[in-house]
Formats: structure tokens, C-alpha cells, sequence
């Protein structure tokens, strides 16, 4: 099978595929769209949904808030990016393909399904791919490449806790905040709606619970203490906002089953007409399933460019990617992480085709932003390696700058050099050659 090799003499594109339209994902297409020339390279990007998902809002989604549509045939027309509605299904490493599906129409991915917010970026992981390739009767369509950046992110975790994944809601992704808002909707006052999580999309979700919906008994279940990794300050005002909300918190719970109606705690069971599930992420589950050097969650190793420790033509970024912060700690899950991580990929990619230096900025953290409802925020400074320092922002203000950093976010993916002027450089790079024929399909053919 020929996976458009130009015979004779000239060069072909060279293929750029991107796995993944969340903030990364996307940021990073974009940004080698305006990094290289368009003869020499065929950018795709997959994606399982055509609208780019603002994960950090779909705490807002399910309370019934309308969220300004964004569509990629928008955001990339005129760039040269090609976008392919499809859902990942597997990643050949070796062979260098990816195998797609076409999306459904709706872009829905089943439950659990989420986008790469990076992850963060998440987050969008809606999985999704594109190029030409080969396709079988199955359905299932290969895609050849000779660069992959994988940014499928990462999906909601239910830590196998029984009944979980039956009787929880998720916020990871359009899908589920949908799903969850119907369910919120059909509510009678009074009624018990129990978060469990206390980290920062729990406590978003439980707080924009309560401000668009008083008439709920909405309550928090959190491991620990409430926001123990806060400043005093950030901690004070979170307690104060919950309070102030009606929300019932239960501290150093934890949660061991899910039913219909209630939940199971170390402390006994609650009532609980809808949960929602936010104790945490978990990494895509494909790249386990591929020969890329993963850890033990599933994240794919990189070095200081974004770049697999085991196959050199392969990028991660967001929450798929286990990339070293400052101190040697792994970057968490998020935003925060997800865009620098995808400008990073993006620069050091065009670097090496282009035969230019690659430039290497340290990722660091400066602040975590955290929504309480439409009128309270906080944000919370903190240091590189991503400690809470004593500084921290509070109230209107605190929501107005949360909301600013939410549309700074989709402004960046729109606008992947942050408007900055860029040349886009030739490159010298030739693609490798498509991987010889194994000795079986040698004697076949």
C-alpha cells in the first residue's frame, strides 16, 4: 500500500498529525500552521468534535449556561490546518499510523469521554485524528505520519470505585456536562446533590451548583481538609464562600460506593440524588497501549522539548504528556500546564524541520485560578513548582480575573502566537522513509 510517497524526484510534505483538539492539541496545531510552509508540510488535526470544548467552563455548561460556540472550521480557516471529525482508536508507534473512526454526528465519545485540557490541556481529550489514508471495510482508517503529537488528555478517573462509572456524573467533557445538566434541570427543590472531590473542579462545580441553584442541598465530600494546599487566606475565603452558599462540607471523607440515590462514605451513607464524580484525571487510556514510554498512570515520557523518550517522531502535550516542572516535580493536569506545554511542542517541532535552534522555556507556575460561582473567585499565587504562597486574590475581583485567564485561554488557541508576527521558515528536514514491508508481507505481496 502506498502511503504517498512522491516518486522520482522532489519531496513530499512532510505529515504533521495532531491527535487531540483541547487546548493543547489545538494551540499546537495552530502555531505550527504559522511556524512552517505550507508546501512543505500537511498539518491534520483529529478531533472527535467540531467545536473547540472549553474545558475550564463546563461547570457553567451544567448549570445551563450558554457557551459561545467555537467552531475549528472558524478558528482554522485560512491556516492550512486540516481538521478530521474522527475518534482515535489506536496508535501504531512503530509503524508510524494512527487508526481513526469516523466521529458520530453529536461528537459524542460514551460516558467518561473527555478532551485535553490539558489537558488542560483540560482539557479537551475528545479523541479525534485526520490525513489521507488507508481505510478497510471496517471502517477504521489509517493514518500515516511522520510527526505525531499525541494530545488526547484525559478522561474522568472513578479510582474503580464501585458504582462510579453506573450512577456518577462527570464534568470531564461536553458529553457529560450535557448529560448532567439535563439531569440538574429535572431536579425539585430540596433535593440532595452531592460533589465528591475537593479539588479545584470540585469546588467549582459544587459552588456554581449552589449560586445558580439554592433551592438544591448541595454538599461537598473532600478526602482531606478543605483546600489544605491553599494559603491561609485562599482557605479562609473558600471556607467563607461555601458557607455563604449553603454548601454542606464534609471534610476527610472519603467515598466507597455510588448508588442511584446515595453515596457510601468511611463515615457512613448520604443522600444524593445526582453525584458528580471530580477526583481527578486519568490519562487517555491509548498510549498504554502502544509501545511509547509511559509511567505507571499512563502518561507518556518527554524530555525538556515535549519529545517521547522512545520514539523521537513523536510529541506529547497536556494532560497525556509526564513532563518534569521545576524541582523535578511532573507538571500536574491543566491549562496551566497544557499551553506552554503545546507551544513548546509546536517551537521545538518547526526548530527541527526547519534546521533552527530549538529554544527550551522553563515551565513554571505563577497562579491557580479557581471560579466559586459567577460573582466570587479565588486566585491563589504560588510558586514555580506550584506551592501556595501567603499571596492571594479574593472576591469580584478574583472572578473577574478567572474569567479573564478563561477567555485569555480560548483567545490563545484562536490565536497561537498570541498575535505576535511569525515567519514561517522552510523546511530541510525530508521525511523518513515509510517503514520497509515485514518479511511476511514481503513474501504476500
Amino acid at each position: 500500500m502506498q502511503h504517498g510517497n512522491a516518486h522520482g524526484h522532489g519531496h513530499r510534505q512532510h505529515r504533521i498529525v495532531v491527535i487531540g483538539a483541547g487546548y493543547a492539541g489545538a494551540i499546537a496545531a495552530g502555531r505550527l500552521a504559522r511556524r512552517l510552509r505550507r508546501e512543505d508540510v500537511a498539518i491534520t488535526l483529529v478531533n472527535a468534535e467540531p467545536d473547540f470544548v472549553e474545558r475550564v467552563r463546563m461547570h457553567q455548561l451544567a448549570v445551563g449556561q450558554e457557551l459561545r460556540p467555537r467552531p475549528f472550521s472558524e478558528m482554522f480557516a485560512g491556516t492550512g490546518v486540516r481538521l478530521r471529525l474522527a475518534r482515535v482508536t489506536a496508535v501504531d508507534a512503530d509503524g508510524r499510523t494512527v487508526s481513526i473512526t469516523e466521529a458520530e454526528p453529536d461528537g459524542s465519545s460514551g460516558p467518561g469521554a473527555a478532551n485535553g485540557f490539558g489537558s488542560s490541556d483540560g482539557s479537551s481529550a475528545s479523541d479525534g485524528l485526520g490525513g489521507s489514508g488507508a481505510s478497510s471495510n471496517s471502517g477504521v482508517e489509517e493514518l500515516p505520519y511522520d510527526t505525531l503529537v499525541y494530545a488526547l488528555g484525559s478522561v474522568w478517573n472513578t479510582h474503580d470505585v464501585p458504582g462510579a462509572a453506573d450512577h456518577a456524573h462527570d464534568i470531564a467533557g461536553r458529553p457529560g456536562a450535557l448529560r448532567l445538566r439535563e439531569r440538574l434541570a429535572a431536579l425539585g427543590a430540596g433535593q440532595p446533590v452531592v460533589v465528591v472531590g475537593g479539588g479545584l473542579t470540585g469546588l467549582e462545580a459544587a459552588t456554581e451548583i449552589a449560586e445558580a441553584r439554592p433551592d438544591l442541598e448541595v454538599a461537598l465530600a473532600a478526602r482531606g481538609a478543605l483546600g489544605d494546599w491553599l494559603s491561609p487566606k485562599g482557605a479562609r475565603h473558600l471556607r467563607k464562600v461555601m458557607a455563604g452558599l449553603g454548601i454542606t462540607v464534609h471534610e476527610n471523607t472519603t467515598v466507597t460506593g455510588v448508588g442511584a440515590d446515595r453515596i457510601t462514605t468511611t463515615a457512613g451513607e448520604m443522600p444524593a440524588a445526582v453525584t458528580i464524580w471530580t477526583t481527578g484525571f486519568a490519562a487517555h487510556p491509548i498510549a498504554q497501549a502502544t509501545t511509547l514510554k509511559t509511567d505507571a498512570t499512563g502518561r507518556i515520557e518527554v524530555d525538556g522539548t515535549m519529545r517521547s523518550l522512545s520514539h523521537p517522531d513523536v510529541y506529547a502535550i497536556g494532560d497525556a504528556a509526564l513532563a518534569q516542572g521545576p524541582g523535578d516535580k511532573p507538571l500536574r493536569m491543566s491549562c496551566a500546564s497544557g499551553v506552554p506545554m503545546a507551544w513548546q511542542a509546536a517551537d521545538s517541532i518547526a526548530a527541527r524541520l526547519t534546521g533552527t535552534k530549538s529554544p527550551t522555556a522553563p515551565l513554571r507556575y505563577f497562579n491557580q485560578c479557581i471560579s466559586l460561582g459567577r460573582k466570587e473567585g479565588l486566585i491563589q499565587y504560588v510558586t514555580a513548582d506550584d506551592r501556595a504562597r501567603t499571596a492571594a486574590l479574593t472576591g469580584r475581583l478574583a472572578a473577574f480575573y478567572k474569567e479573564l485567564v478563561c477567555k485569555g485561554a480560548a483567545w490563545g488557541v484562536a490565536n497561537p502566537t498570541l498575535a505576535v508576527p511569525t515567519r514561517r521558515r522552510p523546511t530541510v528536514l525530508r521525511p523518513t522513509p515509510t517503514p520497509p514491508p515485514t518479511p511476511a508481507e514481503a513474501t504476500t505481496a
